[in-house]
């Protein structure tokens, strides 16, 4: 039987199709209306491609987490996205992973992860989309510069300049004041990538420093290796990435169908 994870976010529907352990099949879709359906054209997707290959996909169970996770009425089971955040990456860095630091569409996550997978605690900042997904994906508009490029582009950044911004909003205009005035987008992603890492770890604070091996940052920027080396730079420590962090947490959801029946909620 296929164990599938459905990640409903606020910017992205995410699916993995595993076989109770290792994923089989991925795919993400913009959130859009009717969510539902939207997910469910994904699965249909990936058991129709896991078919072809010889996987007997016809019979499966689903979780269902994130913001939307109770849109998804197929779903046999709920959990929440923090407890599937904690299991997805305990499961993929094979016990190592401690604290996590989820970068969301339009929030920030940092899990300190129990060693059986369990969260231990949690915070999240949801006031403000600095230094979330949003934040880039607006940056990248900006200065059209897709972020699968911004690595690349700051590697040729010639000076160092300073965002003295941290709200979406006015960030954006100092982005916009800067082209104006000739600033190269090169300086501007690094500035932009610099302090974003700032304000990450800021709010993730001090970690115990046998634990600081076992960080592990995922969501869609953690793609961006310009992010991970400038926030390893402000922690002094290494943060680790693991393949496809986008899916971490529907992979998370997936799992969690071998453990138990029931719903997961955290209040």
């Amino acid at each position: 039987m296929l164990h599938i994870g459905v990640d409903i976010g606020s910017t992205a529907i995410k699916v993995a199709i595993t076989d109770g352990e290792q994923i089989l099949w991925r795919g993400v879709r913009p959130t859009a209306p009717h969510q539902e359906r939207v997910a469910l054209l994904l699965i249909e997707a990936g058991c129709a491609e896991l078919a072809s290959q010889g996987v007997a996909s016809e019979v499966y169970e689903i979780a269902a987490t994130g913001y939307g996770k109770k849109l998804f009425s197929s779903a046999r089971k709920y959990i929440d996205e923090v407890s599937a955040n904690a299991l997805g990456l305990w499961k993929q860095s094979r016990g190592a992973a401690q604290y996590g630091i989820n970068v969301g569409g339009q929030d920030l996550k940092i899990i300190r992860i129990s060693q059986t997978g369990g969260v231990l605690d949690f915070k999240m900042n949801d006031k403000c989309a600095a230094g979330t997904g949003r934040f880039f994906e607006q940056a990248a508009r900006i200065l059209d510069a897709p972020l699968a490029d911004f690595a690349g582009l700051i590697k040729d950044s010639s000076r160092e300049i300073e965002l003295t911004s941290t709200c979406v909003v006015f960030a954006e205009s100092e982005i916009i004041s800067l082209l104006a005035e000739g600033t190269r987008k090169e300086d501007i992603l690094r500035a932009l990538v610099n302090s974003v890492a700032r304000r990450i770890a800021g709010f993730l604070g001090e970690t115990p420093a046998d634990e600081t091996g076992g960080l592990y940052l995922d969501g869609g920027p953690a793609q961006n290796a310009a992010l991970v080396s400038a926030l390893s730079a402000e922690l002094g420590a290494a943060v680790n990435v693991l393949p496809e962090p986008q899916y971490t947490v529907a992979y998370g959801a997936a799992m969690s169908l071998a453990k138990t029946n029931e719903i997961i909620q955290i209040a």
